[in-house]
């Protein structure tokens, strides 16, 4: 059976996953967050296939992928928990709001939106629960940005 606790700090987890791209801060809470290396898997958004990366270089491919947003937010709802001794998962609704710069009220196409859910896996460590997998499946997209030219290259 999963302790309140470890279910209360799992959720929690996922609470500052969320707050790395909403609050763009991608120095110190990524740290308290992830496992080096962990695996990532966006695959459903990025048509990346699942990959396993050195924190570094998730965080820097992370910072770059939030910079062209103005505001982020991650909704995470519906947290399924299951605890196996020192290792979990935990599985999770999402809404992501993206909004690029100069949007206008009504402007949809400013406004990128990703529903879908996590499906994490995380290890227990002596500094607390990190998570050392982290899979986004998308199940609906709305005006998925394209690159800018710049971007592109």
């Amino acid at each position: 059976m999963t302790s309140p606790v470890d279910r209360a700090e799992l959720i929690e987890l996922l609470s500052h996953y969320a707050d790395i791209a909403d609050l763009k801060e991608f120095t110190e809470l990524p740290r308290r967050i992830f496992t080096d290396p962990l695996t990532i898997d966006f695959e459903s958004v990025t048509g990346m296939p699942p990959m396993t990366v050195p924190l570094s270089e998730y965080l820097d491919n992370v910072r770059a992928a939030f910079a062209p947003f103005t505001a982020t937010h991650h909704a995470i709802t519906g947290h399924v928990v299951e605890v196996h001794g020192d290792s979990a998962t935990v599985h999770a609704h999402v809404r992501a709001d993206h909004w690029l710069p100069g949007e206008l009220p009504g402007d949809r196409a400013r406004h990128w939106l990703v529903a879908g859910f996590y499906d994490n896996e995380a290890v227990r460590t002596p500094d607390g629960w990190r998570l050392t997998s982290v899979k986004l499946t998308a199940t609906h997209q709305e005006n998925t940005p394209t690159p800018a030219p710049e971007q592109a290259r």
